[in-house]
């Protein structure tokens, strides 16, 4: 059978985090959230200095309010959920998260402040 035209010769694989909110979170009060927020962002801040967290940001409107952001990790799965779990955010219980791995046909995705680049180029395997 010929090869689905429809279908890349190549991907570019990156390490996607996607962030939700549990379905119980630990109450807190307006100060401590703030506070947890202004570390979060920081601990993000920081991921993304060392080269680690490539781009991420909030989501705005959507249809399952749980998913609160993403990131684009540049590491493989593994060490993208060690670097989740330290965020404040996620030790405090406050948020959650699913990492996986996101397939694009290569080339479409550029990140020019990433400095080095950012996936794995792959082909799909065959059947």
């Amino acid at each position: 059978m010929p090869r689905d035209p429809n279908i890349p010769d190549a991907f570019d694989v990156y390490t996607l985090v996607v962030l939700r909110r549990p379905a119980e979170v630990p109450q807190m009060s307006d100060e401590e959230l703030d506070e947890l927020q202004a570390s979060h962002l920081a601990y993000r801040a920081e991921l993304r200095r060392q080269g680690l967290l490539v781009v991420n940001g909030p989501f705005g409107e959507q249809s399952d309010t749980s998913y609160r952001g993403m990131s684009i990790f540049a590491c493989d799965l593994a060490e993208a959920a060690r670097l989740s779990d330290g965020d404040p955010s996620v030790v405090a219980g406050r948020l959650t998260y699913d990492v996986m791995e996101w397939w694009v046909a290569a080339g479409v995705l550029g990140f020019p402040q990433a400095g080095r680049p950012v996936g794995d180029r792959r082909s799909m395997p065959e059947d």
